[in-house]
């Protein structure tokens, strides 16, 4: 991109957070001095000439820090009680129900219609505040209307509908098969899938050594991670009471428990949860997981999204809405596309986050007030790697959330040594974005001190260097 236009976006931007800063609208003024920071410093590697970048990108840095200081001690704002949460989850219930009376799926949409009846009318007979009870009330009669006309509409189906042959449901219909199915990135097209049997060229399929790996690398300390298939994209999200995993508490770090108090939702510390505010390298905070390498790759991708919008953050978190982004689930479930030993793998997991007697997170976290996306997709590559306490690596095999897959074997199959520099450059040509797997890990944990790493802001002024924990 021009540096002109950035330097253009940064004075923009800049004044912007200006204008915010002196309304006290500090939630605005934190977003836009994070983009008028981050405008300089792309402006700065595409050779910019401005001078002191570095001092304005600092300032403006320092700025968004104090600003948050100030927005931590002001925020004052009641959390939800139990019936407005039941509230949240019947729209949600109520908004999947709808999608899937769109989409066809009359006896899924019932189901959905039905349990969000049951839980207004439970929550609503159990609290005193008649305002709730007027919407929880009004709710339920508009789900149960709605259920009421699908099923009518159902029993008015003419006998040689209800005669006639249909379509045979498989059981297990995909997962009891391999090869495997497509990445399907919102801003990629689905690509066919490959049979070792197939009369494409050999660089077009799978050969039957390739699926064997496949096949025996899906379990992952104790836990099968599937390929990633089109059923997926049917995985049900909603549910009158909130999902658990039983696996969600992963195991913790050392430091973690030293000051570990409890497992908490986001509706438990925040008022307002979101899936994402904007997606931006500069939000990213760490804490004391010793996860460097993956909070520097999580950076990077952010970081890329953002310069070439192109989607490594926001096409792999699901549940999404109708435009293909991710958004919050009051019911707490969550799935995690992640391109895991040569294939995108789905990882589900609950909304539990880990923190203190302070009630302070103990894993990575957005500096965005309410933002989850940090925080989820950390927990989705921790679940794969075991717990948070999993030890750091020495040495990375490189597989990407980009489409490549089997592609790029070359680039799957070499190690990457902790000096490896991977430019700008490389990683757009190549579809790089997020280490996901280790071939060798420490044995015992590194010292303190080699666990310090100087963190994705240094990573992004020296041109995207890849850093090792």
């Amino acid at each position: 991109m021009d540096c002109a236009v950035l330097e253009q976006d940064a004075v923009k931007f800049a004044k912007s957070a200006v204008f915010y800063d002196q309304k006290g609208k500090y939630n605005e003024a934190v977003f836009y001095y994070k983009e008028a920071a981050q405008a300089l410093i792309y402006a700065g590697m595409a050779g910019s000439k401005l001078e002191n970048i570095q001092d304005k990108v600092n300032e403006y840095l320092d700025r968004v820090d104090a600003l948050h200081t100030v927005v931590q001690a002001q925020s004052s704002d009641p959390l939800k009680s139990k019936h407005q949460l039941d509230l949240e989850r019947a729209y949600f219930l109520v908004t999947q129900a709808f999608e899937e009376d769109e989409k066809g799926n009359s006896d899924e949409a019932v189901e959905l219609y039905t349990q969000a009846v049951e839980l207004c009318i439970q929550a609503s007979n159990e609290t005193s505040d008649q305002g709730l009870q007027g919407k929880l009330k009004q709710l339920a009669r508009q789900a149960l209307d709605r259920a009421e006309g699908l099923k009518a509409s159902m029993s008015k189906s003419t006998p040689r509908e209800k005669a006639g042959p249909s379509a045979p449901k498989p059981s297990n219909p995909v997962r009891q098969y391999l090869p495997l199915g497509p990445d399907f990135s919102l801003q990629d097209r689905t690509q066919p899938v490959r049979s070792a049997q197939s009369s494409e060229p050999q660089g077009q399929r799978y050969t039957a050594e390739e699926i064997e790996v496949l096949r025996s690398t899906s379990r992952i300390n104790g836990i099968e991670y599937v390929p990633f298939m089109s059923v997926d994209l049917k995985e049900r999200f909603a549910f009158p009471v909130p999902f658990t995993d039983k696996r969600g508490n992963l195991a913790l770090s050392p430091k973690q428990k030293a000051i570990f108090s409890r497992w908490v939702r986001p509706d438990d510390i925040c008022n307002s949860p979101t899936m994402i505010f904007t997606v931006s390298s500069f939000s990213i905070k760490q804490t004391v997981v010793s996860d460097c390498s993956f909070v520097a790759s999580l950076a990077i991708s952010a970081a890329y999204e953002r310069r070439y919008s192109k989607k490594l953050i926001t096409s792999i978190i699901y549940p999404q809405n109708r435009k293909g982004e991710p958004e919050y689930n009051p019911c707490g479930k969550y799935m995690v596309k992640l391109h895991i030993n040569g294939v995108p793998r789905k990882v589900i997991i609950d909304d539990y986050l880990p923190v203190d007697r302070n009630g302070e997170l103990l894993c990575s976290y957005s500096s965005n007030r309410n933002e989850l996306w940090v925080s989820l997709i950390e927990k989705a590559y921790m679940k794969v790697m075991g717990g948070y306490d999993f030890p750091a690596p020495t040495r990375i095999l490189i597989c990407t959330l980009s489409p490549a897959g089997f592609r790029n074997a070359s680039l799957c199959t070499q190690t990457i040594s902790p000096s490896t520099r991977m430019t700008p450059s490389a990683c757009s040509t190549r579809g790089m974005a997020l280490s996901c797997v280790c071939d060798t890990i420490h044995s015992k944990p590194l010292p303190s001190k080699n666990r310090n790493c100087t963190g994705p802001l240094h990573l992004l002024h020296t041109g995207f260097t890849r850093a090792m924990s």
